[in-house]
C-alpha cells in the first residue's frame, strides 16, 4: 500500500494547484510509471503516492518532494526571498525593468510562497509597472491588492495602496477619479479615528497635488496647511518633505513665489538626509522651475539644478518625468537666450511623450514654438503653436491644460497676434473653470 508522511488530500491539492500555476495538464505529468488516471486520483485525494512517485512529480513541477508532502520548502523559499530582495533594490535604484522581471519570476512560484511574501512581491510588481509608465496595468495590480479582504483599512499597506491609486489616476489624467480615491480614503481614516502616521500624511499630500492639478487651489491650500501643521507636530521627515513639496507647488500655482521657494528649500533640506535618488531629482526640478518664476529670476542657477535633475531622471525616472525635465530645461535655455538648445530639449520631451494629445506635450510644443520664433523660424513656430492648440482642444478641461493655453496665449501676444492671443486666453480661463458669459440675443 502507498504511504507518505501526510494524507493524500493535502498532497493532491498542492499537486493540482502547482500544476495549474505552471500551465500544465495532467498528461504533462504522466510517464511510464505514472498514468494520467493515477495523477487524477492523486489530485482528487483518492490515492496517496509513494515517495518515488512524489519525487517524480516534484521534478516535473520544479519543486521539492517536501513541498508536495507538507507544503513547506524552506530552501526554495529562501532563494525566492533573496530574489525578491534584489528586485526591491533594483526598484529603489531605478532599474525598473529589471525589477519587474525579477518580481514576475518570483510570482511564477507563488503557490509555494508564504502569503506575506506574495503580497510584497505583487506590490513591488505594481510599483515597477507604474515607474515604467504602464499605468493601466499598475492600476489593475494596485486595485487587486487594495480591495483584497486581507488589506486592513488604516494600515501602512492600505495607505500606500490608496496613495498609489490616487497617484496613478492622476497621472492617467482622470482627475475626478484621483480626487475621489484620495477623499474616500481620507474620510475612512477620519472615521477610524487613528493618529496620523507618515503613510496617512503622504496620502494627504497626494490629494493636495490632485486638487492643484484639477485647479481647486483653495482646497489644495487648506489641506496643505492642515497637513503641514500635523507633520510639523508629529510627522516624520519623509512625510514633512512630501507635504512641503506639494505645498510649494500650490504656492507657485497661486503666484506666491517667495513662499513657494521657502517651502521648496525646506523640502530639499529634509531630502538631503535621504538617499532616494528619484526624489532628489524631482525636487531639484521643482526648485529649478521655481527659480525661473521668481522675481528676479535666476536662470543660471535654475539651469544647473535642472541639468542635474535630468541626469538623474534619465537613470531612475519615468518617461513623463524625463519629458517634464526636458521641457523645464528648454524653458531655462530660453531665459538664457539659447534658442537652439531650447529646441533640442523641447524636441526630446516630445519624443518621450509620444503622439497622443496631452497637456505636457502641448506645453513642450509651446516652448518649442517660442524657441523657433527666437531662432527666426516664424513659419515653423506658428505651425508648432497651432498643433499644440489643436491637441489641447482634444483634452478635457483641467488646470494643466489651462496652463498650456496661457503659455500659448502669451506667445501669440508677444508676436502681436491679438486675435489668436485673445482666443487662447479665453480657452485658458474656461479650462481653469472660469468660462465667459453666455451671449444673449439682443432685445428688439
Amino acid at each position: 500500500m502507498d504511504s507518505t508522511a501526510e494524507d493524500g488530500e493535502g498532497t493532491g491539492r498542492r499537486l493540482r494547484e502547482l500544476r495549474r500555476a505552471r500551465g500544465l495538464k495532467q498528461q504533462d505529468l504522466a510517464s511510464d510509471d505514472v498514468s494520467v488516471s493515477y495523477v487524477s486520483l492523486i489530485e482528487s485525494g483518492k490515492r496517496t503516492p509513494s515517495a518515488a512517485v512524489v519525487a517524480l512529480l516534484a521534478e516535473r513541477l520544479g519543486c521539492t518532494p517536501g513541498y508536495l508532502l507538507t507544503g513547506q520548502d524552506d530552501t526554495r523559499t529562501r532563494e525566492l526571498e533573496l530574489k525578491a530582495a534584489f528586485a526591491d533594490l533594483s526598484l529603489h535604484n531605478g532599474a525598473h525593468g529589471e525589477a519587474l522581471q525579477a518580481f514576475s519570476e518570483v510570482l511564477a512560484s507563488a503557490p509555494v510562497l508564504p502569503d506575506a511574501l506574495v503580497r510584497r512581491v505583487r506590490l513591488g510588481q505594481a510599483l515597477a509597472l507604474e515607474r515604467l509608465g504602464r499605468l493601466e496595468a499598475a492600476v489593475q495590480a494596485f486595485t487587486l491588492l487594495y480591495e483584497d479582504p486581507s488589506c486592513v483599512a488604516g494600515s501602512a499597506e492600505w495607505s500606500l495602496l490608496a496613495t498609489a491609486l490616487c497617484r496613478c489616476h492622476h497621472a492617467l489624467g482622470d482627475q475626478v477619479l484621483s480626487v475621489e480615491t484620495g477623499e474616500r480614503a481620507l474620510r475612512r481614516l477620519d472615521r477610524l479615528g487613528l493618529d496620523a502616521t507618515d503613510d496617512h500624511l503622504q496620502l494627504g499630500a497626494a490629494l493636495v497635488d490632485c486638487y492643484r492639478t484639477r485647479g481647486d487651489l483653495a482646497r489644495a491650500r487648506l489641506l496643505a496647511d492642515r497637513l503641514t501643521r500635523i507633520a510639523d507636530d508629529r510627522g516624520g521627515r519623509t512625510a514633512q518633505r512630501d507635504i512641503y513639496w506639494n505645498a510649494a507647488l500650490v504656492a507657485r500655482s497661486q503666484g506666491r513665489t517667495d513662499e513657494a521657494l521657502a517651502l521648496a528649500e525646506r523640502a530639499r533640506a529634509l531630502l538631503a538626509e535621504s538617499d532616494h535618488v528619484r526624489h532628489h531629482a524631482l525636487l531639484r526640478q521643482v526648485h529649478g522651475t521655481l527659480l525661473l518664476d521668481a522675481a528676479p529670476a535666476d536662470p543660471e542657477r535654475a539651469h544647473r539644478l535642472l541639468e542635474h535633475a535630468h541626469a538623474q531622471l534619465v537613470e531612475v525616472g519615468t518617461a513623463l518625468e524625463q519629458a517634464t525635465a526636458q521641457t523645464a530645461l528648454a524653458s531655462a535655455c530660453l531665459r538664457l537666450e539659447r534658442a537652439g538648445d531650447a529646441q533640442v530639449h523641447a524636441a526630446k520631451a516630445l519624443g518621450l511623450l509620444g503622439e497622443e494629445p496631452r497637456a505636457e506635450a502641448a506645453l513642450a510644443r509651446a516652448v518649442l514654438a517660442r524657441a523657433q520664433f527666437d531662432a527666426g523660424e516664424d513659419a515653423q513656430g506658428e505651425k508648432t503653436l497651432r498643433t499644440a492648440a489643436q491637441h489641447l482642444r482634444e483634452l478635457p478641461p483641467a488646470r494643466s491644460s489651462a496652463a498650456a493655453w496661457r503659455r500659448i496665449a502669451d506667445i501669440w501676444q508677444q508676436r502681436g497676434q491679438a486675435a489668436e492671443a485673445a482666443a487662447a486666453y479665453q480657452q485658458a480661463l474656461a479650462d481653469a473653470g472660469l468660462p465667459g458669459l453666455v451671449s444673449e440675443p439682443a432685445h428688439p
